[in-house]
């Protein structure tokens, strides 16, 4: 047992060294993945951190040690009780804000100015909400957007109106009604308004993803969001935490928006 080779990232244990070669070729290790903070495993996800430190089978040393100076939220170890306290109350305070922003969006106004300023970060985030369309009602079709920076300063929010005739607000989900979208603006509008904030002057075939002044998108399920806007975007300017491998399902499917927040966010 002693002589089988061993990957130094995730601790798999291989018979012949060519195996353990392929593996190291197909599974993309690097310092970006979820790494246990105690014996310095790498994980595919942080859902698989968590099994390994806390699940039903897991390291015993590391649960161990976990249970004393690991935080539950981010899975971060620290070296003394007294620190994973204070560092408890900053994971709180993330949360209250977070929150803050939940209740401003549930009553929120419209904010349609969409001004070009290059200033501004680079990095920002959509959320959309859909209604549906179609005989069924199943056809998603967007009807508000809203977009965010780094700071959770909205700087875009509208009720859009969809090309094709609304048969289903959703009401329960969205909290659309029909006399939101009565007044509001069309699709190609909203849609050449988020073009152009998003690519912040530069043709969108020029974008670069270094020393570039297009910006950052953030959301989840992007793919979806941009299809319904009409939207094109270039993938390597998009950070979809749908897509994004520690965020998801050990089983590399993407977890619910729903099920990350409640999660990493508490």
């Amino acid at each position: 047992m002693d002589n089988r080779n061993k990957c130094a990232a995730c601790y798999r244990q291989f018979n012949k060294m060519e195996h353990l070669v392929e593996h190291m070729r197909t599974s993309y290790h690097s310092a970006h993945e979820p790494t246990c903070g105690i014996c310095r495993k790498h994980c595919r996800s942080f859902e698989s951190l968590r099994e390994h430190l806390i699940g039903p089978l897991p390291k015993v040393e590391c649960e161990r040690i976990f249970k004393e100076q690991g935080c539950d939220l981010c899975l971060t170890i620290f070296s003394s009780r007294n620190a994973l306290h204070v560092h408890r109350e900053a994971c709180q305070f993330s949360r209250g804000n977070n929150m803050g922003l939940t209740n401003r969006m549930a009553n929120l106004g419209i904010q349609d100015d969409l001004k070009m300023d290059s200033s501004r970060a680079r990095v920002v985030a959509l959320a959309c909400k859909m209604v549906g369309g179609g005989s069924d009602g199943s056809l998603d079709l967007c009807a508000r957007v809203c977009l965010i920076d780094e700071s959770e300063k909205i700087i875009f929010h509208t009720y859009v109106k969809p090309r094709l005739p609304v048969t289903k607000y959703r009401y329960e989900t969205t909290g659309m009604r029909p006399e939101f979208l009565r007044d509001a603006m069309p699709l190609r509008q909203v849609q050449r308004k988020i073009q152009d904030y998003l690519c912040n002057g530069e043709p969108i075939w020029q974008i670069r993803s270094r020393a570039g002044k297009a910006r950052i998108l953030v959301g989840h399920g992007l793919d979806h969001d941009l299809k319904s806007l009409e939207v094109e975007y270039p993938q390597m300017m998009r950070r979809d935490t749908a897509d994004y491998p520690p965020l998801m399902k050990s089983s590399k499917l993407s977890n619910s928006l729903k099920y990350l927040t409640k999660t990493y966010l508490g």
